[in-house]
């Protein structure tokens, strides 16, 4: 009698193993794990624009911003990479605004590039900063403002546009009393560069 208690102990035991794989077995064919998809995560960081800008083969103006906090206080870095020449230069400043846009243009003919750096300063404001690359250094060149006259009937919303190698600028007309949009009502302005130095003409419009 002791003896069949003694065999029955093991057997009891295998079967029990025998049995919890069975049931784990068939537990994971009846509800597999899923694997839930991880969204993509959105690359943040210091460097919120970047723009490549190439004048010519092997010269290339890299503009980036960067800053932490408040998107319209920060800095921002030209890059000018001369590589037929080995030469390499960069340029640093404080920026109250965010870049929208960076482009390059030779307005005065000279031969040396001049770089355009937009930035929203207001909600809907635009603004300039230009530099011209010469003598292996860059020089501010000022924008103007608005005149006076012209600031009556400015309340933003306004475009750069380049145009057959032109710069103009363009906004809606507002009335200065309520500064409601006239409609269909748009200013014109061409800026024409000589001497490093801006001329401003309203361009009529037809």
């Amino acid at each position: 009698m002791k003896t069949i208690k003694f065999l029955m102990k093991p057997a009891l035991f295998f079967a029990g193993i025998v049995l919890m794989v069975s049931c784990s077995g068939n537990k994971e064919e009846k509800s597999p794990v899923k694997v839930q998809p991880v969204a993509a995560e959105k690359k943040t960081g210091p460097f919120a624009f970047y723009k490549d800008i190439s004048v010519k083969p092997g010269l290339n103006f890299e503009v980036l911003s960067w800053g932490k906090g408040v998107d319209s206080i920060g800095g921002y870095l030209i890059l000018m990479s001369d590589s037929v020449r080995n030469n390499y230069n960069s340029f640093s400043n404080e920026r109250k605004g965010i870049i929208t846009d960076a482009w390059n243009m030779d307005m005065d003919n000279d031969g040396n590039p001049e770089i355009y750096i937009e930035l929203l300063s207001k909600k809907n404001v635009l603004d300039l900063n230009v530099y011209e690359y010469a003598g292996g250094e860059f020089r501010k060149i000022t924008f103007p403002p608005l005149s006076s006259n012209m600031k009556k009937n400015y309340a933003g919303n306004d475009k750069f546009i380049i145009k057959n190698g032109d710069l103009f600028r363009s906004f809606p007309v507002v009335n200065p009393k309520d500064t409601t949009i006239k409609q269909g009502e748009m200013k014109m302005i061409q800026y024409q560069l000589n001497g490093n130095s801006f001329s401003v003409n309203e361009v009529k419009q037809e």
